[in-house]
């Protein structure tokens, strides 16, 4: 049972996206909160599986509730009206994020992607990203150290990632197999000290490492 701790202030966003989930009878919704400091204590209390987080909140933002979760992955919902959060939050250590306008088997898929360890970042949330970086070169800052350590492949592997593709499209890109593929990202975050490929998109955008 995949165990989910939804964080909105508005009630009627808390209980549609509840409804949904727990239709699904592998998910279960333990708690909500109506702001982010709330959110923390209650994944504190809790440690759900997930963490459903609204990023404009009273008390405290999703931004800074995210930071502060340790014990649970979170899936930052938003409108997109303001584009500079979306780079924030995911340096505060977001695992995806979802249009509060998706559907619901987005939703349920976004939930059971994080739940087992990886990410929901669509290529339109990839787009966002890269566009905001490329227009504020102050995003951007020299490669680390760590970076000689990736080989030839595994640098194409992380550009593949920064364009929001999946492991399936870009094996076809690389002549990979999927499994390879894995392989490969695996390698990476352990290289880059990255928790997983979004954090590997984040730090691809950083470093300038998102294309030749």
């Amino acid at each position: 049972m995949i165990t989910v701790l939804i964080a909105d202030d508005q009630p009627m966003i808390r209980s549609g996206f509840k409804l949904i989930l727990e239709a699904q009878g592998d998910i279960d919704v333990v708690a909500e909160a109506n702001d982010g400091l709330q959110a923390v204590n209650l994944a504190e209390r809790l440690k759900p599986d997930v963490v459903l987080m609204d990023i404009r909140m009273p008390q405290m933002d999703g931004i800074e509730a995210t930071r502060q979760i340790n014990s649970a992955k979170v899936l930052i919902l938003t409108t997109f009206d303001l584009d500079e959060y979306v780079v924030s939050a995911l340096a505060a250590g977001a695992s995806g994020f979802l249009l509060k306008d998706s559907t619901a088997a987005e939703l349920v898929g976004a939930v059971r992607s994080i739940a087992k360890g990886d990410a929901a970042l669509s290529p339109s949330v990839t787009k966002t990203i890269l566009n905001l970086v490329r227009e504020r070169p102050a995003f951007r800052y020299e490669p680390p150290a760590e970076v000689e350590d990736l080989s030839k492949r595994e640098l194409e592997v992380l550009k593949c990632l920064a364009q929001g593709w999946s492991n399936q499209e870009i094996g076809e890109h690389l002549y990979l197999s999927e499994a390879t593929v894995k392989t490969y990202i695996s390698r990476i975050l352990f290289k880059l000290k990255l928790r997983d490929r979004v954090q590997a998109v984040v730090y691809a955008f950083r470093y300038g490492l998102d294309s030749d």
